[in-house]
């Protein structure tokens, strides 16, 4: 049994002599080594390269329009238009302030009085002002009977021109029976205030004169 052991390690040593000739023979071993002592090359970063900007130069232009001016695509800001507002200036009157009863009762005579050189010839009625007519919400709500008689049953734009011939432009709500919008500048710029007495003239199908003789600025 050593006996085979021993031919067995025989074996092997001698195998192992004659690759170690072989490769001897064929300068393998020293090829080895060196690819083990030469470490890896580095690579160097190749340096990043900037692309220069093209340099801004007119472009050619047609003979045509060589003389025009040259069009510029920047985008400009447009400015917000600006609604022109008409200002008015009215007298204030304190919260609670009402007219007393003889002034009431004196504006009401007046405005008969008006109402009454009108004829027959065109619709009118006469209006008291309150507070909510003349401060707040500005409502003017109208006669029911002259609605329903005489004004357009939608919605429509009502015209209402003074004494002077200056017209506003109101909002007539035919559900509501009244003037909205525009009544409120109507009512500044007059300086309406509670206790007055109009007289309003239906003059066409969309349009009411105002009389305002009978408002009493001095008695209120």
């Amino acid at each position: 049994m050593a006996k085979s052991k021993q031919t067995y390690e025989e074996i092997r040593q001698k195998r192992m002599e004659e690759n170690k000739k072989r490769m001897e023979e064929l300068n393998l071993t020293k090829l080895s080594q060196s690819l083990l002592s030469k470490p890896s090359p580095v690579k160097k970063a190749k340096p990043r390269t900037f692309r220069q900007a093209a340099a801004l130069t007119p472009v050619r232009r047609s003979t045509r329009v060589a003389d025009r001016p040259t069009v510029s695509y920047k985008e400009i800001p447009v400015e917000p238009m600006e609604r022109t507002r008409r200002t008015y200036s009215y007298r204030r009157r304190g919260f609670g302030d009402y007219a007393s009863s003889e002034a009431r009762a004196y504006a009401i005579d007046k405005a008969e009085q008006i109402q009454s050189r009108l004829g027959a010839d065109f619709p009118s009625f006469l209006k008291p002002m309150v507070q909510s007519h003349v401060s707040g919400c500005f409502w003017l709500g109208l006669p029911v009977y002259f609605c329903k008689s005489h004004l357009p049953l939608s919605d429509e734009v009502m015209t209402l021109e003074d004494e002077n011939g200056d017209e506003f432009q109101t909002k007539y709500l035919a559900q509501k029976t009244g003037l909205s919008g525009g009544w409120r500048g109507f009512s500044i710029d007059h300086e309406l205030v509670d206790g007055d007495a109009l007289v309003f003239q239906l003059v066409s199908p969309t349009r009411f004169k105002a009389s305002l003789n009978s408002l009493i600025k001095t008695c209120a």
